[in-house]
């Protein structure tokens, strides 16, 4: 089971993990990243890149 979080202080809302993941990740009316989906649809390598791609490493990815 993978956990995803997203630190909304770090998050400016590039919107990097919604075009790598769009099915988990969406900018919500803040403008930042929210969790959409159950993460475990999606596989722990995207997802990683997605957490490594952040600019401000706002998400992180626990196994």
């Amino acid at each position: 089971m993978v956990n995803v979080r997203i630190d909304k202080d770090k998050c400016i809302g590039c919107g990097f993990c919604v075009a790598v993941c769009p099915d988990i990740f969406e900018l919500g009316d803040d403008g930042k990243s929210h969790v959409k989906g159950d993460p475990n649809k999606c596989d722990v390598k995207t997802l990683k890149e997605a957490a490594e791609g952040c600019p401000t490493t706002a998400i992180t990815i626990e196994e």
